[in-house]
């Protein structure tokens, strides 16, 4: 067998890391918030946000000064995530030996993903039903940012399912899709990017500021970002699943966002379920009600697909060696 190259020596300490980071989610899930680095870009963000973002009050039809703040306070933080992100690569890279090299990585990766705790938050809704509805939509709203008041128990459970198949995209799919790409900079800049689009990216008046023109670039940025991972996600439930989710394209357009309804269109088909934001979409609109058999699918399938993609993301950067031994 040749001697490995520098790149395909990197290539083995990323897919030692990506298992490292996944066994660390699975066993000890999300690092203190003190040393978690998706916090440190809250922070960032709400500190920004709260001094830039026009006040309501204030909101113009038309704001391109506002929206060049919004693009600044973006490209400074990426460039900041990026940038931290790149240095300890480089100096995993330059200073470690392989195995300590994928430690590194690993523990750093891990805070850039978050399947463990969305799989646990998902299911602690539907246990919360069980205690009462009030309950489970208390639990419900600690996972997304509708008003959950006057929702159904069975549009708290709905709610829930879309959640997790939403965020099995933003939580895990893209952050391991650019890992692959660029390493632990491309991880770093995407969980940036999505972390700015869920503190900016709204449409009008939220919390006292208005963000239409202040955070459309976060919004677009983090739909660029999102696309091709949004896709794949579908694949992988399709593969959980044992089959395609015929007529997901459809089912995706009925929603306004360009990626959330592929893979959570691709949830509704596959469960046989209707999955609805009420006003606003309805997935399989033809489907049942679901049940809480359904949420404990959609655990499952989301669990097989996170393992399908650790699988397909290690085969993707072992490409190298692999052709090399061909």
């Amino acid at each position: 067998m040749p001697a490995l190259d520098p790149f395909t020596v990197f290539a083995l300490a990323l897919v030692a890391a990506l298992w490292l980071a996944l066994a660390v989610d699975r066993w000890l899930g999300e690092p203190p918030a003190a040393l978690h680095p998706v916090v440190w870009m809250g922070r960032y963000l709400g500190w920004i946000g709260s001094r830039l973002a026009p006040r309501a009050a204030d909101a113009k039809p038309r704001d391109l000064p506002g929206f060049a703040m919004g693009v600044l306070g973006w490209c400074v933080g990426a460039m900041a995530a990026f940038a931290v992100a790149s240095a300890v690569q480089s100096l995993a890279m330059q200073w470690l030996p392989v195995w300590a090299m994928a430690v590194v990585l690993g523990l750093a990766f891990k805070p850039l993903f978050a399947w463990r705790m969305l799989r646990d938050e998902v299911q602690a809704v539907e246990a919360a039903l069980g205690e009462s509805l009030d309950a489970g939509r208390a639990r419900l709203a600690r996972l997304v940012s509708r008003d959950v008041s006057v929702l159904s128990e069975c549009e708290v459970r709905e709610s829930a399912i879309e959640s997790l198949a939403e965020n099995l995209n933003d939580s895990l799919v893209a952050p391991v899709f650019w890992f692959v790409l660029f390493g632990l900079p491309g991880a770093a800049l995407y969980r940036f990017a999505n972390t700015a689009d869920a503190m900016w990216g709204y449409r009008g008046e939220r919390g006292g500021r208005d963000w239409t023109w202040f955070g459309k670039w976060a919004a677009r940025a983090d739909d660029v970002l999102s696309w091709l991972p949004a896709r794949l996600t579908v694949l992988l439930l399709a593969l959980a699943a044992g089959r395609w989710p015929r007529g997901v394209a459809r089912e995706a357009r009925r929603t306004p966002s360009p990626n959330s309804g592929w893979p959570m269109g691709a949830m509704a088909l596959l469960l046989g379920v209707r999955l609805a934001k009420p006003g606003v979409y309805a997935l399989n609109g033809e489907g049942r009600a679901a049940t809480s058999a359904d949420t404990a699918r959609t655990a499952q399938l989301g669990e097989r697909a996170a393992w399908g993609l650790a699988v397909i993301a290690s085969l993707a950067m072992l490409s190298p060696l692999l052709a090399r031994w061909a």
